[in-house]
């Protein structure tokens, strides 16, 4: 199959588990078949689908992925000792974990195509993403505490681990409390990918944009937890500070030293 007919393929047996989807007609165009195929497993419910199409759509994203190009922790610089600084879509990075800000759902994001960084990994990495996550909250029996964190396999990701925690929603001014739960995301990811034997971390910028937490006082924590823990702990984890904006890699620059 090319990746047009993976694409197609994935749409109509996708398509098939809606009867109210059912007449709805295959765009011509490829972009748009990739904006169909996102939003259809964007709002999908964590359930099992057959071999046949996990088998084309592993294939159809590792191809979509390596067609953005991977980057490898080995190719990055560190900023310092163990610490590094990448702007960059951490769906395409090659490292241990990657960390994911989620929803108290632990889910995912269920809106099509949204821009959000739970739909992009959940997106990416293939709907097993959602099944695995929904055994974990079924298991636990209540939706996530804020941070708290979880971790899954990362499936059709470059990386192995995806480290889902839930941030602080800030409603107005910042809290003490909002504070201290951010620097439990981050602590919460770095224990769990202790106890996991993860070598290196991304993290992604938690609880700033959807979630309304400042970015320069978000990265201040950021930067401030992992440092701490790492001094704290002598741990040779690396960590990677991902960010996508160009705003938050000048804040980061300014945090870390950059030259």
């Amino acid at each position: 199959m090319t990746q047009k007919e993976k694409g197609e393929f994935l749409i109509q047996k996708l398509i098939g588990e809606y009867p109210r989807y059912r007449d709805l007609s295959m765009p011509a165009d490829e972009a748009e078949q990739k904006t169909l195929l996102r939003s259809l497993m964007n709002i999908r419910p964590p359930r099992p689908i057959g071999e046949d199409f996990l088998t084309v759509q592993d294939a159809y994203l590792r191809e979509e992925t390596a067609a953005k190009g991977i980057t490898d922790i080995a190719e990055l610089t560190p900023v310092e000792r163990g610490v590094y600084l990448w702007r960059g879509d951490i769906t395409t990075l090659r490292c241990d974990a990657i960390v994911n800000a989620a929803n108290s759902g632990m889910t995912g994001c269920y809106v099509p195509c949204h821009a959000c960084i739970d739909n992009c990994i959940h997106t990416f990495a293939g709907v097993q993403l959602r099944l695995a996550c929904a055994g974990l909250m079924a298991k636990q029996g209540h939706e996530e505490a804020t941070g708290g964190a979880k971790i899954t396999p990362a499936y059709n990701l470059p990386c192995k681990y995806v480290l889902h925690t839930v941030g602080p929603i800030v409603h107005g001014r910042v809290t003490d409390e909002d504070r201290k739960l951010l620097a439990s995301c981050y602590r919460s990811c770095l224990e769990l990918a202790a106890q996991n034997g993860v070598r290196s971390v991304a993290f992604c910028c938690i609880s700033t944009g959807e979630f309304h937490f400042p970015n320069e006082e978000a990265a201040g924590i950021a930067v401030r937890t992992v440092r701490e823990y790492r001094r704290e702990t002598d741990s040779d984890m690396e960590v990677i500070f991902n960010v996508f904006k160009e705003r938050d890699h000048e804040i980061y620059r300014g945090l870390l030293g950059e030259n």
